[in-house]
């Protein structure tokens, strides 16, 4: 099952996705072709009814392509089971969503160590590697503290954690900035930056912000289920790279 891929951790080979929604068929996407680099930074733009929302669930193994071949890290998960996607998605994949998908009445440090319920780990190191995150997001000090008692910054930077806490090869976030003020947004961002340089994680982030995605070193833009252009630059990210928490 392996092919070898160098340095591509995806390749997408024209990827359909129709949904059926009574009598009318829908095409999402429309044969979707690309690559994206290890350690790569890629935002995906467009306006509503583009297609990136469906290209994000693919890329997430929380869907499948009506046609199309999906390689990630060399293998072609476009055709695996639901389990052998959802164990490969646990291991690989962090996400991180516009409205944080947090549960409200549990502590930081328990929301963290969620993803870890199903790596037959013990619950020492789950507890070792949640603070852990929590740490390399600022939050030293938050872990007992409930989400609800967070701001929504706070409350994005446990959803990082909590992609993070399994050290995954991916990272996909989807409008991460969406409900955050410019200057909290802004911090968010830092965060990527510094995991996407410092630890060479793969991030892909849908945004409607062109200033969010100006983060990103490449841009994918599309409408009606195709790709209409690209543009590939410096970031935000190469030109003043961030430290600190």
């Amino acid at each position: 099952m392996g092919l070898e891929m160098n340095d591509k951790i995806i390749r997408l080979e024209n990827i359909v996705r129709i949904y059926q929604i009574g009598e009318t068929q829908v095409q999402a996407l429309r044969g979707i072709t690309y690559s994206v680099n290890y350690s790569e930074f890629l935002a995906i733009m467009g306006p509503s009814g583009s297609g990136k929302s469906t290209l994000m669930s693919i890329l997430g193994l929380l869907d499948r392509p009506t046609s199309g071949q999906y390689f990630l890290e060399g293998v072609d998960v476009s055709k695996l089971s639901r389990d052998e996607m959802a164990a490969i998605r646990n291991r690989k994949i962090g996400f991180v969503f516009q409205n944080f998908n947090l549960l409200s009445r549990t502590s930081a440090l328990e929301n963290v160590e969620l993803p870890m319920i199903y790596s037959h780990i013990s619950s020492k190191e789950a507890r070792d590697r949640a603070m852990a995150a929590l740490a390399a997001v600022g939050l030293k000090g938050w872990e007992h503290h409930r989400t609800n008692q967070l701001s929504g910054g706070q409350m994005q930077r446990v959803a990082i954690a909590r992609a993070l806490v399994n050290d995954p090869t991916l990272i996909l976030a989807d409008e991460p900035t969406g409900n955050l003020d410019s200057k909290t947004g802004a911090e968010i961002m830092d965060i990527f930056c510094r995991l996407n340089q410092e630890r060479n994680i793969t991030l892909i982030m849908v945004t409607h912000d062109p200033v969010i995605a100006s983060y990103a070193r490449r841009r994918l833009y599309l409408k009606d289920g195709q790709i209409v252009g690209e543009e590939v630059s410096q970031g935000a990210c190469d030109r003043a790279p961030a430290s600190g928490g």
